[in-house]
C-alpha cells in the first residue's frame, strides 16, 4: 500500500489504493460473516398476475458468462396460492442472462421483462403466462428498463437510453472527463413498440428525460416526470407532463416546489395521483400524497398532516382509493387512502419491511405492493431486520409465506430493538441491534451508524450484502445505534424539511439525545463509542467529530467535508437548492455554516475515509480536503481510495475490503480498555 514517507508515516498517517487492509485483515468472524450474506437469496421483485394466480419474483442465482460463473438476476414463476414451482422465466438459453423487470399484460396471458445476455445489452423479452414461448422484442443499443403494457393489450412502452455507454444514475461510477465537457448528453426517452416486436417509437421533446411513467386506461396519453437536459443531473427540477401516446406532444401539467415521484393515473382516467416532498435522491421517494386532475388545475394534497412517508402508492382497482406503504416511527404500513374524504385506513403494521421491487437491495422501489386487478389478493417481499425476505401472498395486510428460500438463515446479530425519544419539539426514533451474546454485568462498545440522503431511514431490511457494516459490528461485539434524526422519512413531512438550512445543527442534537436514551437503557462504555456513515452520512461524521468528543473514533465513506467547494465540483448540484435555499453564489454563508471544514481544528478521534474515485454524487475531493487537513493537524487518519467505484461500490472485492477496514479501525481505537 503506497504511504507517506518520514514524520507523516511515523505518525501512522497513510493514504491507501485498494491494498491490502492495513488493519483488521484477521479480524474474527469477518469471513464468516461474509459468507452468511452470501448464504441469503435476495428477493428484488414480486409482481402478481391479474387473476391473482400466478406470481413471478425476483432472485438471484449462479449463472454462465464467457465460461466463468457470475450472479444473475433471474425470475421464477410459481403459483400464488402455495408457491409451487411453476418454472424459470426465461429467454436466454441455458437461463444464463439477468433478467428482471417483469410486467403482466392486462390479459394476464403475457409477461413483460427486460433480458440481458452476455452482450450485456438489455433487450424487451415477452413470454406466455406459463413462461413458455419468449421471444425478444427489441435491437436496442443502449440501456432500457420498465416495461408496461397498453391497456389494450397492444404495445409495451418503456424508457430507452439510446446509444448511451452506461445506465443513467448518479449512483453509478462516473465516466472520465475527456474532451468538450456537456458536449453529448444521452437522454432516456419514453419508447413504445407494438406487443409482437418492431421498431420502437420515441416520443416527447429529443432534450426531455423522463424519469417515470404510467400509460392513461384509455391509452391514449402518458404521465411522466421529467425534465430537460442531462437526466442524472436534473431529477430534482423534474415536472409532471402529459404525453400524446400517438404524436408525442407535450402537455405541461404541475411545476412542483418540491419534488415529485410515482406517478398513478386512475381508473377512471379523471385523476392522477404523485407523491411529493423534499427528497435527496432519485428512487428514493418519501412524502405525502397529491392528486390532479388529469385535466389539469391544482393539485390537492390528500395526506394532510400524515406523521409518516409514503413511498409507494397504486391505485387498488378504483377510482378513489390508492394502497401505500408508508415508513412510519420505525414500522412499516399498508394503508388504504381515500383521495376524496383525505383520510386514511391503516391496513397492516409492523416492524418490518414490504415492497414488490426495490432499489438496490437497500430501499422500496417504485412498487411497495402487487395487486391483482380486483385489489382482492396481493404479493408482496416482507422481510425484518433479524427476519429473511420471503415473497407472502394473500389479501392485502392477511399474507401467507409461499416462499422458503431463506428457511435456513439465521440472523448474525442479536436482537433489534426500536427506541423512541424526544429532540427538541421532535418525536425521533430509531433502532438499537444487540451482539449475539450480551454478558450481564458487562459493557460493550457502541458504534453509532449514520444513514445517507438525508431524505431517507434506516428502514427494517435484513443485513444480506457485504456493505451491511451494522451488522458485522454486532456480530463482532457492538452495540450499533441506527437513529432516524430529522431530515429523515418516517415521521412526516414536517420533520424530513426540519433540517433545511440547518444541516448538522439539528440532527446531530437528535443523534446525541438518541445515543443518551440508549447508554441509559443498555450496558454501553460511553468510553468507547465510535460513529460511521455514508454519503450524507460520512458528512454527518465529518460534522460530528468537529462538534463533540463524544467519539473516539470515526469512519466517514464517501462523506462531504466543505459544502462550498462541493456545491461546484459535482454532478448534482440542483439538489441542494431546496436544503439551503439559495445558490453557494448567491448566499455562501449557509453553506459555510455547516461545513466540517469551517470548525476541522476541533477534530481529535482518529478518523478512517474512504472513497472512490469516480463519485458522481460527492466527489473524492471532498475526502481529500477532511485528510489533508487531519493529517497537518496530526490526527490519526487514514485515506482509502477505490479505483473505478463510484458512490456506491458494486465490486464485491472491494465491499469486503471495506468491511474489513471498518471493523479494524473500530477495533484498534474502541477495544482497548
Amino acid at each position: 500500500m503506497p504511504s507517506t514517507t518520514g514524520p507523516l508515516a511515523a505518525a501512522g498517517l497513510a493514504l491507501g489504493f485498494l491494498a491490502a487492509p492495513a488493519i483488521g485483515a484477521e479480524a474474527p468472524g469477518i469471513a464468516r460473516a461474509l459468507d452468511a450474506f452470501a448464504a441469503v437469496h435476495p428477493l428484488s421483485e414480486v409482481a402478481l398476475s391479474p387473476d391473482g394466480r400466478r406470481v413471478v419474483y425476483g432472485s438471484v442465482v449462479a449463472g454462465t458468462r464467457g465460461g466463468a460463473t457470475v450472479d444473475v438476476s433471474a425470475l421464477f414463476l410459481a403459483d400464488a396460492r402455495d408457491g409451487a414451482h411453476v418454472g424459470r422465466l426465461t429467454a436466454c438459453p441455458g437461463a444464463s442472462c439477468d433478467e428482471h423487470g417483469v410486467a403482466w399484460s392486462p390479459d394476464g396471458r403475457e409477461i413483460a421483462f427486460v433480458t440481458t445476455g452476455a452482450d450485456e445489452q438489455p433487450q424487451i423479452a415477452v413470454a406466455a403466462a406459463d413462461g413458455s414461448h419468449a421471444r425478444i422484442l427489441t435491437h436496442a443499443h443502449g440501456p432500457l428498463d420498465t416495461p408496461r403494457w397498453s391497456p389494450d393489450g397492444r404495445e409495451i412502452a418503456f424508457l430507452y437510453s439510446a446509444g448511451a455507454p452506461r445506465t443513467p444514475s448518479p449512483l453509478l461510477p462516473l465516466a472520465r472527463d475527456a474532451g468538450v465537457l456537456g458536449a453529448t448528453v444521452y437522454e432516456q426517452r419514453l419508447a413504445v413498440i407494438p406487443a409482437g416486436g418492431g421498431e420502437p417509437r420515441l416520443l416527447g421533446p429529443a432534450d426531455l428525460n423522463v424519469y417515470e411513467f404510467d400509460w392513461s386506461p384509455d391509452g391514449r396519453r402518458f404521465v411522466v416526470s421529467a425534465a430537460r437536459g442531462s437526466g442524472d443531473d436534473n431529477w430534482w427540477v423534474a415536472e409532471l407532463d402529459l404525453l400524446d401516446a400517438a404524436s408525442g406532444a407535450l402537455t405541461p401539467l404541475v411545476h412542483p416546489p418540491l419534488q415529485v415521484a410515482s406517478p398513478r393515473w386512475s381508473g377512471d382516467g379523471q385523476r392522477i395521483a404523485y407523491i411529493t416532498g423534499l427528497m435527496s435522491d432519485e428512487a428514493i421517494t418519501g412524502g405525502d400524497v397529491a392528486v390532479i386532475a388529469a385535466a389539469g388545475g391544482a393539485p390537492v394534497t390528500v395526506t394532510p398532516g400524515l406523521k409518516a412517508s409514503v413511498h409507494t402508492i397504486t391505485w387498488n382497482g378504483s377510482a378513489r382509493y390508492l394502497t401505500a406503504t408508508e415508513f412510519a416511527a420505525g414500522e412499516e404500513v399498508l394503508a388504504r387512502i381515500d383521495v376524496e374524504a383525505h383520510t386514511q385506513r391503516e391496513l397492516w403494521r409492523a416492524p418490518e419491511m414490504i415492497l414488490a421491487n426495490s432499489l438496490l437491495g437497500f430501499a422500496p422501489g417504485d412498487a411497495g405492493i402487487s395487486l391483482s386487478r380486483d385489489g382482492a389478493q396481493s404479493a408482496v417481499i416482507r422481510q425484518s431486520y433479524t427476519a429473511p425476505p420471503e415473497v407472502a401472498t394473500g389479501p392485502p395486510g392477511h399474507w401467507r409465506t409461499i416462499t422458503h428460500l431463506n428457511a435456513a438463515v439465521r440472523p448474525i446479530t442479536g436482537a433489534a430493538s426500536l427506541v423512541h425519544w424526544r429532540s427538541d419539539e421532535f418525536d425521533v426514533e430509531g433502532m438499537l441491534v444487540a451482539p449475539p451474546e450480551v454478558v450481564p454485568g458487562r459493557r460493550y462498545p457502541l458504534v453509532v451508524d449514520v444513514h445517507g440522503g438525508p431524505a431517507f431511514a434506516h428502514y427494517p431490511l435484513f443485513p444480506s450484502s457485504p456493505d451491511s457494516y451494522d451488522a458485522v459490528l454486532a456480530q463482532q461485539g457492538y452495540f450499533v445505534f441506527r437513529p432516524n434524526p430529522r431530515g429523515s422519512y418516517g415521521q412526516g413531512d414536517a420533520f424530513t424539511r426540519a433540517n433545511v438550512r440547518d444541516f448538522g445543527y439539528g440532527d446531530l442534537r437528535d443523534i446525541l439525545r438518541g445515543l443518551d436514551a440508549v447508554e441509559a437503557s443498555a450496558p454501553i462504555d460511553p468510553a468507547r463509542v465510535g460513529i460511521y456513515g455514508w454519503s450524507y452520512g460520512g458528512y454527518m461524521v465529518m460534522w460530528a467529530l468537529t462538534q463533540t468528543d463524544r467519539f473516539k473514533a470515526g469512519v466517514a465513506g464517501a462523506g462531504l467535508s466543505d459544502w462550498l467547494s462541493y456545491y461546484g465540483t459535482n454532478n448534482i448540484d440542483t439538489w441542494m437548492i431546496p436544503y439551503f435555499g439559495a445558490s453557494v453564489y448567491d448566499d455562501p454563508k449557509v453553506y459555510e455554516r455547516s461545513s466540517p471544514m469551517t470548525f476541522i481544528k476541533r477534530v481529535r478521534a482518529p478518523t478512517l475515509l474512504v472513497s472512490g474515485d469516480r463519485d458522481a454524487e460527492v466527489p473524492i475531493s471532498q475526502s481529500y480536503e477532511y485528510w489533508n487537513a487531519l493529517r497537518r493537524l496530526g490526527v490519526p487518519t487514514e485515506f482509502v481510495v477505490y479505483p473505478d467505484e463510484g458512490h456506491f461500490f458494486l465490486k464485491r472485492a472491494n465491499q469486503a475490503d471495506v468491511m474489513t477496514r471498518v471493523v479494524g479501525w473500530f477495533d484498534a481505537h474502541l477495544r482497548a480498555r
